[in-house]
């Protein structure tokens, strides 16, 4: 298997679903209690949200950095964020290391793609909603993709996001506000509903939406799967 390091710790709580996945699909590849070689280097949450607050890209940038050349350090084969708005710094990070990074887009795409869809829509933080460095890159792939563009429903999917599932807060209120967004735009023709923030799935499971759910949490912890077991 190849060593896999972890970038952690945004939260800790989509952190823990990322482990479990990965070890529990090893263990049943294997058909046994055989575990991955897993590195992981847990980021200090609070900190890498005062940078985005402060618009400190860079900032967020430099403690991603200092995690991915610890991971290096350990002898990882490839590094991958839980999260999905690190992936705003994924050009900074990949210039300063020497092993792969492996993106939450591309396996978001792969997994739409096998279900022979081609458009889907997305909510995140206001960071992945109001930039394209996830949703562009799902485009990429021939997937058309819609974001929420009213000014107070991205405060308030953030807010929830911040202030509440970080927190593994799971509010029946904000859930029913959360499926009102995407229902709006899966009545405009999206085929599909990514949970484009990986706190999103401790809020929704399958049968929740009228159309398929990709949890990016699950789909790119799969994706690393097959990476480690090469």
């Amino acid at each position: 298997m190849k060593r896999l390091g972890l970038i952690g710790g945004t939260s800790w709580h989509s952190t823990v679903e990322y482990y479990s996945v990965i070890n529990q699909a090893v263990n049943d590849h294997y058909g046994n209690n055989t575990n991955p070689p897993l590195v992981l280097a847990n980021v200090n949450q609070a900190e890498v949200h005062r940078c985005q607050c402060e618009d400190n890209w860079n900032g967020v940038a430099d403690i991603f950095i200092e995690a991915a050349r610890t991971l290096e350090r350990a002898g990882v084969d490839a590094i991958s964020f839980c999260a999905n708005t690190p992936h705003k710094i994924f050009g900074k990070v990949t210039d300063e290391i020497s092993v792969p990074l492996l993106h939450i887009a591309d396996a978001t795409a792969e997994a739409i793609l096998a279900q022979g869809l081609s458009s889907a829509c997305f909510i995140g933080t206001q960071y992945s909603m109001k930039d394209d460095f996830v949703t562009g890159r799902i485009a990429s792939h021939g997937i058309d993709v819609s974001v929420p563009t009213d000014a107070e429903a991205i405060a308030e999917l953030h807010r929830i996001i911040q202030k509440e599932l970080t927190y593994n807060d799971v509010r029946d209120e904000s859930k029913s506000y959360v499926t009102s967004q995407l229902q709006g735009m899966i009545d405009a023709g999206s085929e599909g509903a990514i949970l484009g923030c990986t706190e999103f799935p401790l809020m929704f499971s399958d049968g929740d939406l009228s159309v398929p759910i990709f949890d990016t949490t699950t789909v790119h912890a799969e994706a690393l799967v097959k990476f480690i077991l090469n």
